[in-house]
């Protein structure tokens, strides 16, 4: 049985000060324990997420990393940094570091390798843009963005992959994928990762959506057989809404 998984992604918002009020509201909130809960942070909220969040019931994590350990790689961070103050997660090939930093998958199947090495669970995000959805071709997006991030990866480590389904047309715009849009694609990634993999690996592997997702739709989102929970972005920002979200079998 694969154990939901909700986690925040707060993108560039919340200053040190900001992010220690609202870690320290997470950390208060009364959440089902049998739902993960996760927030991937600024870099420089990290320390303050390790500090606060000490105890594991909510899990923490990059927004992106760097493959290599150390070096000249200014304004970057390492997979050693996030280990080092015992990060859970690592966000990576969000569209907005595809679309708008020009990451390709080549260097996000690195960093995937990389993560896998250093024992952090890799958040990997896929997706398609509204053009290639009204030209049916979010399959097709989509297979080839997974198959070159996870070139030379290991089954093993597949088994504990999280994998993110984001439709680039629905973040932050307030549109969301209808629950059945968004089940039809998880259910695709599920059988291609038992093409590439097998069908234990598949059964295994975490899928989530993300897109718009907030207190008002989770439960349908998450009723779905191959849903298994949400990365969420401006919900996640508040800390009743993100309860709400990890609540929502309640």
């Amino acid at each position: 049985m694969r154990k939901p998984v909700i986690v925040g992604n707060w993108k560039m918002n919340k200053t040190v000060s900001e992010a220690k009020e609202l870690l320290e509201a997470i950390k208060k909130s009364d959440l089902d324990s049998e739902v993960e809960a996760g927030v991937c942070v600024p870099a420089i909220d990290l320390c303050a997420a390790s500090k606060i969040l000490d105890d594991g019931v909510v899990k923490f994590g990059g927004q992106n990393m760097y493959f290599e350990e150390s070096g000249a790689f200014t304004g970057e961070i390492s997979p050693l940094m996030l280990t080092d103050i015992k990060a859970d997660y690592v966000i990576l090939g969000h569209s907005e570091r595809r679309d708008i930093f020009g990451e390709d998958d080549k260097l996000i199947n690195e960093k995937v390798l990389s993560a896998f090495d250093h024992d952090l669970t890799p958040i990997l995000c896929c997706g398609e843009s509204l053009e290639e959805r009204e030209a049916d071709k979010q399959e097709e997006k989509v297979k080839a963005q997974i198959e070159a991030d996870l070139k030379d990866v290991s089954e093993d480590d597949v088994k504990k992959l999280i994998i993110a389904y984001e439709p680039i047309w629905a973040i932050g715009t307030g549109k969301t994928a209808s629950s059945d849009d968004a089940e039809a694609m998880c259910a695709f990634i599920r059988n291609l990762i038992a093409e590439l993999y097998s069908k234990e690996a598949s059964e295994a592997v975490r899928i989530q959506y993300g897109g718009s997702v907030k207190p008002a739709n989770v439960k349908e989102l998450m009723a779905k057989e191959n849903i298994d929970g949400a990365l969420v972005g401006g919900a996640s920002l508040k800390a009743e809404d993100f309860a709400a979200l990890v609540n929502h079998r309640k």
